[in-house]
């Protein structure tokens, strides 16, 4: 049978993307699927609009915060309530192309990796852009900065047991500081060179608050990253 994965989006004051996102995973050739969101605080039809998913699809279990705590505490929540041996990020605002989970799973499992990453299709202004794809060895561009697109992520949940949660002392950049502490442990971790997101910028976290996430992606590069088995 083929492993149950947990996919965890967060969402606030989504209620004009919500249910796109959602239709995204629920289209997913992939089947065996479990879709955990939580509501941080949205002021409003967020919430309704996951219980109406709830309501409709087995697949789908919905929280809610009272208030606004931030992705980084709302993601762990997630994992926490998670069953699958997979996790696969999803942001609110963006698609899934219906095929992303099942080439991740092929291509996590043909590579003997821990985790890996999608390519995006950008969407701004109702233009469509193809994603940056870097060439230089990922050890040497995660010192620069983060060379992963966080909403195409797929890991499998035991290298989050043994590396830990979310770091909660960041509100911003924490994904790059989950990627950069898989890295020093030595975990495997490539992209997948294939465009399966459509990522919207204009709602995107590093979009509106620049200055906030390059100050936590700074604490980040303060860390010496050591050499990693990444290519």
């Amino acid at each position: 049978m083929d492993s149950l994965v947990s996919v965890i989006m967060s969402a606030y004051n989504a209620e004009e993307s919500l249910g796109s996102s959602i239709e995204s995973i629920l289209n997913q050739t992939y089947e065996n699927l479990e879709i955990l969101i939580m509501d941080d605080g949205s002021s409003d039809s967020t919430y309704q609009i996951c219980q109406h998913y709830e309501k409709e699809h087995s697949k789908i279990k919905t929280y809610k915060n009272l208030k606004n705590i931030g992705l980084t505490k709302s993601l762990n929540i997630l994992i926490n309530h998670s069953q699958g041996k997979l996790i696969a990020r999803q942001d609110a605002d963006d698609i899934s192309n219906i095929e992303r989970i099942e080439k991740q799973i092929d291509y996590l499992e043909s590579n003997n990796l821990d985790a890996c990453t999608t390519r995006a299709m950008i969407i701004k202004k109702n233009k469509k852009i193809p994603g940056f794809s870097h060439y230089l060895p990922t050890r040497l561009v995660i010192r620069k900065k983060n060379p992963f697109i966080h909403g195409t992520l797929l890991i499998k949940k035991s290298v989050i047991d043994k590396v830990g949660l979310y770091d909660e002392r960041f509100y911003f950049a924490q994904d790059y500081k989950l990627f950069s502490d898989l890295i020093k442990v030595g975990f495997k971790i490539k992209t997948i060179n294939e465009c399966l997101y459509y990522l919207n910028i204009e709602n995107n976290i590093s979009s509106n608050y620049s200055d906030a996430q390059s100050y936590y992606a700074e604490c980040v590069r303060a860390d010496t990253l050591p050499d990693s088995k990444l290519d």
